[in-house]
């Protein structure tokens, strides 16, 4: 029996209660939006969580970080120290996206390792696989992409990023749309290859009702994923994207009525006047199925800053409703991201969710926000810092410009700081501790 009948008969999971209190919302409010299809709880039933983790409506913004090798740099273990790097400073999930290699050796390894949920991307394996087998993707057999699909479920993947709102309906909508960056989706690209040779329509779209029997019999969470997503800024929000969006619309109720939890993946590359349109459109359409967005990107020219762009694109959306941001790395659009880089992915896109959180009222933000200040007053450096998104790095940054300084002011304001000075002239002790 699976998550939604266990809940629809009363049966409550046992962590329910500790993850309603970390998420500072009532246990029927989590169960309620899992019901409703508004929340997620992404867990294989065999992948053993230390952290597991709710997505959607009412909750914590979370954070996704994508780790995997490619063809240049085919180092299983390179990823291991990804994935760490990932959950030491904070990710909520990680996502799979090997292209090179022993994949079911590496994502067996990443999942042994992974104290949070794991997602992929099998049609990148069936399409390898085909390749490795027939020298080409077009001529990948239907059942093959099933076939790893559930090797995929019997290792314990969590959530699976499936693009069967590619469809012959929206192939046509792409032909007709004069885009700058074309299809920029992997996986869709796979699909669209085959689709044209073949003269048939997406088997994951056609055969989707047999996606949803593997994907309730392990628990899996389904991510549909936007095969058509813009880019680049000229293509956001254009008639393939939409269409496409529509079609996952309709493929999230069949997914509710089946059982099986479900979320909706978006853009890309879009300006910052389009993102809200974007967010609302997914609700409306998808019927407030959480929305996970790659960035969204607000810009395309800031390469080797990437994770800015896209912290400034994931803070807008998720104040405006999306649930789940996917990390960008400053290595976006150049090559695949270093351990350094996914630190620094993982960070930009934390901060992002926290802002749009604060500005959502969320208790748990504002609370982490309001001990810090109250730290900040009093010239508490060591609480301030263990209270920050990333420790390691602020600690790091102090004491290279203290210099050996015992003061409790910081380099830049010294025995200038405005809240000491203020505070001796109002005769307000400040360094006491909070």
């Amino acid at each position: 029996m699976g998550l939604i009948e266990d809940l629809k008969k009363g049966k409550l999971p046992e962590n329910f209660k500790k993850i309603a209190q970390e998420e500072r919302v009532e246990v029927d409010s989590l169960v309620n939006g899992v019901l409703k299809g508004e929340i997620v709880v992404p867990q294989n039933i065999f992948h053993k969580l230390k952290k597991p983790v709710v997505i959607g409506k009412g909750l914590r913004t979370k954070v996704n970080a994508n780790i995997g090798t490619s063809e240049y740099y085919p180092f299983p273990q390179e990823e291991i120290k990804k994935l760490l790097t990932a959950i030491e400073v904070g990710t909520d999930t990680v996502m799979d996206l090997s292209t090179a290699g022993d994949l079911d050796k590496i994502r067996r390894s990443i999942l042994k390792k992974s104290i949070v949920p794991l997602g992929t991307v099998p049609i990148y394996q069936a399409a390898i696989e085909s390749i490795e087998k027939r020298g080409n993707i077009v001529e990948m057999k239907e059942d093959e992409i099933f076939e790893v699909i559930e090797r995929q479920a019997k290792d314990g993947v969590d959530f699976m990023t499936i693009h069967a709102g590619v469809t012959l309906k929206t192939l046509d909508s792409l032909s007709k749309e004069d885009r700058v960056t074309g299809v920029v989706s992997r996986g869709g690209a796979f699909l669209i290859a085959w689709m044209i040779h073949q003269g048939k329509e997406n088997p994951l779209y056609e055969q989707f009702e047999r996606l949803l029997e593997i994907s309730k019999k392990y628990e899996i969470t389904i991510s549909l994923g936007d095969g058509l997503r813009p880019g680049c800024q000229a293509d956001a929000s254009d008639r393939p994207q939409i269409q496409e969006l529509i079609v996952l619309g309709e493929l999230v109720d069949l997914a509710r009525k089946n059982g099986v939890q479900v979320i909706v993946e978006g853009p890309g590359h879009v300006p910052i006047n389009q993102i809200e349109a974007n967010v609302r459109m997914e609700k409306e359409i998808c019927r407030g199925a959480p929305f996970y967005v790659l960035g969204p990107l607000v810009t395309d020219v800031a390469l080797g800053y990437d994770h800015i762009t896209s912290a400034i694109g994931g803070a807008l959306a998720a104040f405006y409703g999306a649930d789940f941001l996917c990390y960008v790395t400053p290595r976006e659009h150049l090559g695949l991201p270093t351990v350094e880089d996914v630190r620094e992915g993982v960070v930009a896109a934390r901060i992002a969710a926290h802002a749009a959180d604060i500005a959502k009222g969320n208790k748990r933000a504002w609370e982490q926000d309001l001990e810090i200040s109250k730290h900040r007053k009093n010239l508490n450096w060591e609480k301030q810092i263990s209270l920050s998104i990333d420790p390691e790095r602020a600690k790091k940054a102090l004491k290279e410009r203290r210099r050996g300084v015992k003061e409790e002011t910081c380099s830049m304001c010294g025995k200038y700081c405005a809240m000491k000075i203020i505070s001796q002239v109002l005769g307000v002790e400040t360094l006491k501790k909070c």
